[in-house]
């Protein structure tokens, strides 16, 4: 029955409050991703649950949230490993990469981005060049200075991420006339993305369902974009190798040159009681400061409402990022709507235990540490994992005996993977109590900069 009332609405419904923890525009949002997708060629996944029309309303008074959300999920992806927009409403510019191997997503389960890091200096020129090593002929191919799983939980709404130091020694599964049965992780990646996929895999049994990579220039791009990011020096900081160089302790902008320049820093120098210090951890210091740097990335990007400022930061993803032709625009899209509230605080990140080493004449290298390593990827994948089909050397004489966690219980369960069958030894007491290991996340090194808000 039609009302009479001079504040009934006309010619539109009534708006309707979305959902707590939601977005009035996520139809719109997933629908824009499902169009690119048809017009790209990428078949878009049936969608189980019609959006009510209550839900759609809201477009104007929301865009700017949609812009600053997608951008968080940009960044999260990005910074540690890759990107996808163009623009908003124009996606699918970005470099295409295949990836063989990958396993496909299902349904709303957790699944793994492989992320990249590449040393290739495409893109450089003049004084970035120079201090990259560009110019003196160390540009020659590409390695992967950076390799990160990000885990991802759509369901409990949980990103945490898996750092693997390049020197790890790995079994390979190719190149062996050239590089040996075992060698440094980050040669696989001489010949793209698709070895390196598949030798995490065989060796540590992490399915990987996408693949992103950025490039030098792609990190100095995305600074650029987003107006740098705010953190704070303990101490004034330098590093010679990469170009590092804060001559002043305290919370400050960390933008262009000097953005690319901390996340490559393996020699990390502190000025503390009028002596420099040098941080030895080397690869490990370096993980450390680039999830720091990451966390700022993305605190930066939750409070971007400016359209122009977002647009320049999407439009930037082009140039020194690829991503995997699998990863559609409506699943990146997808993952805005789902972690568009995401607290980088409560982004958890691991660095794989390994121990330093020497194997044949690869000089300084790192092992993996048992059992400690198949305790944590247990703790980070769960029954995700697979049996590993070519597990990595423990030491310089041979290579892990097998894939079972040990347990210094009197008892032992077996819990069995349905997707490969392969089995797990969880510790379990004697009694009916379970015994767990817990590996804590990463923690924080006293003179390393760290996220800050300025003043």
């Amino acid at each position: 029955m039609p009302s009479d009332s001079p504040d009934a609405p006309r010619g539109r419904s009534r708006r309707s409050t979305p959902a707590p923890g939601g977005l009035a525009n996520a139809h719109r949002l997933a629908a824009l991703g499902e169009a690119i997708d048809e017009k790209t060629g990428v078949k878009p996944r049936k969608r189980k649950n019609k959006v009510p029309k209550s839900a759609r309303t809201g477009w104007r008074r929301h865009k700017k949230l949609i812009y600053s959300s997608v951008s968080v999920v940009l960044v999260i992806v990005l910074l540690i490993g890759g990107g996808y927009l163009y623009t908003l409403w124009q996606l699918g510019h970005i470099k295409k990469i295949n990836v063989a191997g990958e396993v496909a997503r299902v349904g709303n389960q957790p699944f793994n981005i492989l992320e990249i890091g590449s040393d290739s200096r495409a893109g450089l020129s003049g004084y970035i060049a120079a201090q990259t090593g560009a110019s003196t002929g160390q540009a020659a191919g590409q390695r992967s200075d950076v390799v990160k799983i990000m885990h991802v939980d759509p369901a409990k709404g949980t990103i945490t991420v898996l750092s693997i130091p390049r020197d790890t020694v790995t079994t390979l599964l190719a190149n062996q006339g050239l590089f040996g049965k075992a060698n440094r992780l980050n040669v696989n990646f001489g010949t793209g993305p698709s070895l390196l996929a598949q030798t995490i895999t065989a060796n540590f049994g992490i399915p990987i369902a996408h693949t992103v990579v950025v490039s030098f220039e792609g990190i100095i791009n995305a600074a650029q974009a987003i107006g740098g990011v705010y953190m704070n020096f303990p101490y004034p900081a330098k590093d010679a190798f990469s170009g590092l160089n804060f001559p002043h302790a305290g919370c400050q902008i960390v933008n262009n040159f000097q953005a690319l320049a901390l996340v490559r820093s393996r020699h990390y120098q502190w000025y503390q009681n009028g002596v420099w210090t040098t941080d030895v951890t080397s690869d490990y210091g370096r993980i450390y400061r680039q999830n720091e740097f990451l966390k700022a990335m993305i605190d930066k990007a939750k409070g971007l409402y400016n359209p122009f400022t977002i647009n320049s930061f999407i439009s930037k993803l082009t140039t020194g990022v690829a991503l995997d032709s699998n990863f559609s625009a409506g699943e990146l899209i997808g993952l805005a709507i789902k972690f568009h509230n995401l607290d980088p605080a409560n982004l958890v990140t691991y660095t794989l235990p390994t121990a330093p080493g020497s194997y044949g004449n690869l000089g300084s290298i790192l092992f993996v540490q048992e059992p400690t390593m198949q305790k944590l990827l247990y703790q980070i994948f769960g029954s995700q994992l697979q049996k590993p089909t070519n597990p990595p050397p423990v030491n310089s004489a041979g290579y892990s005996p097998g894939w079972t966690i040990p347990t210094t219980t009197a008892t032992t369960s077996s819990v069995v993977i349905p997707s490969t069958g392969a089995k797990f030894l969880v510790n379990v007491a004697a009694s009916t109590a379970t015994t767990t290991t817990t590996i804590p996340p990463e923690g924080q090194q006293y003179f390393d900069p760290t996220p800050c808000t300025p003043k």
